[in-house]
């Protein structure tokens, strides 16, 4: 579950927590946030989640990011710092470079890498990286130890999957999906709708669907509706046939020469 506008008015704050928490009730347990989110708020929100969530069960798998222009190691550390005190936890399971910066990426690495030994995260990784990235980070010291590329990925943005996705999988990194809805106009695409309406879920369902196909690849969708939630837990039963993932290529090709990285 992503977070990126939840927190800062959009929906009520009780609507959005309780959103968050249909969906760990329905055993979707990562959620995703970062400082930047609005400024801290979806953070504050997540906390608030998870301290009305019962001690008794598995606590979410959480990731959160650091700005750019708090990459150096003494900001890495005040800014986790400040994360885990909105979230209210003292270990965050993956902490991202939100893009890269000025710092070099040795010193984020290295804060990073001090984090982990410390406990304080579990994994790290990076977020917004292209294929030239990912192939410097790998000779940084301790860049291997990347575990995730966030990246936005979609039905209508599918660049990835001429190098980016590729190089990943061949080098052990998850690839995250963030906007796997676009900003919510996959939901009223017409191609989706009609596949949708074959299996009796919504466009938004078969976009998901879509982009779990490989099972390389997370999506995070963002929704602080919890019937919002119910419909995106539907794209874990659905399977999309050979014809419709046809269908959808022909009305999205995948992409036969390098993109530049899509970036919102």
């Amino acid at each position: 579950m992503g977070s990126w506008h939840l927190g800062q008015g959009r929906r009520s704050w009780d609507e959005e927590k309780a959103a968050l928490l249909t969906g760990l009730q329905l055993g979707l347990s990562v959620i995703d946030t970062a400082e930047m989110y609005g400024d801290g708020l979806s953070e504050k929100l997540i906390g608030d989640v998870l301290r009305e969530w019962p001690s008794s069960k598995p606590r979410p798998f959480l990731v959160s990011k650091v700005l750019s222009m708090h990459a150096g190691r003494k900001g890495v550390m005040r800014a986790f710092g400040a994360s885990c005190e909105r979230l209210g936890v003292d270990c965050i399971d993956l902490y991202l470079l939100h893009w890269r910066g000025s710092t070099p990426l040795a010193e984020t690495v290295a804060a990073f890498e001090d984090l982990k030994m410390q406990g304080k995260i579990r994994h790290w990784g990076v977020s917004n990286f292209d294929t030239d990235d990912m192939k410097e980070l790998w000779q940084v010291p301790g860049g291997r130890n990347c575990v995730v590329n966030q990246v936005l990925y979609n039905v209508f943005s599918r660049g990835i999957e001429y190098d980016l996705l590729p190089w990943c999988q061949n080098n052990g990194v998850t690839v995250m999906a963030y906007c796997p809805l676009g900003h919510g106009e996959l939901i009223e695409q017409s191609l989706l709708a009609e596949i949708g309406a074959r299996h009796g879920v919504s466009a938004s369902v078969v976009a998901l669907t879509w982009a779990l196909r490989s099972g390389h690849v997370l999506p995070i969708p963002e929704s602080g509706s919890a019937d919002h939630i119910r419909d995106n837990v539907c794209a874990l039963q659905l399977r999309l046939s050979a014809e419709e993932l046809a269908l959808i290529d022909a009305a999205s090709p995948p992409p036969r020469f390098k993109q530049p990285l899509d970036i919102l």
